[in-house]
């Protein structure tokens, strides 16, 4: 994203360095999540509210300290999915097929072959 309005919330270079660093430990699902907000935050046809939003959904993201640790073992990134889904929730509606297709394109070059269930079922919780 180019515009500066939104670097005290988000800064696209420290979401890839926290998804290259902790993807694994985050799991499919967590970042299927924060590269959906990413993708539809990048559309030039979203609102600048909802930009906003999504710019704090995924600063909460990449901060080092949030409500759960995110390196304890299976809790740690539950609070960065809580939050991801909640504002998923809310840009639903901006969630377009070509969206989704980038996200799980992004998503296989990091995990490789993913299991679609998984996607589908993180797809299925904020519809």
């Amino acid at each position: 994203m180019k515009d500066n309005q939104f670097d005290k919330y988000f800064s696209e270079s420290s979401l890839w360095e926290k998804i290259k660093k902790f993807s694994k430990a985050a799991g499919v699902k967590v970042v299927y999540a924060a590269l959906l907000l990413f993708y539809v935050m990048n559309d030039k046809g979203v609102g600048m509210k909802t930009k906003i939003s999504i710019a704090a959904a995924l600063g909460y993201f990449i901060l080092p300290t949030d409500a759960i640790f995110d390196l304890t073992p299976l809790i740690g990134y539950t609070d960065d999915l809580g939050v991801l889904i909640f504002v998923l929730t809310q840009v639903t509606s901006n969630i377009t097929p070509e969206v989704k297709e980038n996200a799980r394109k992004k998503l296989s070059d990091w995990f490789g072959e993913v299991n679609p269930d998984e996607l589908q079922e993180l797809e299925n919780s904020i519809n």
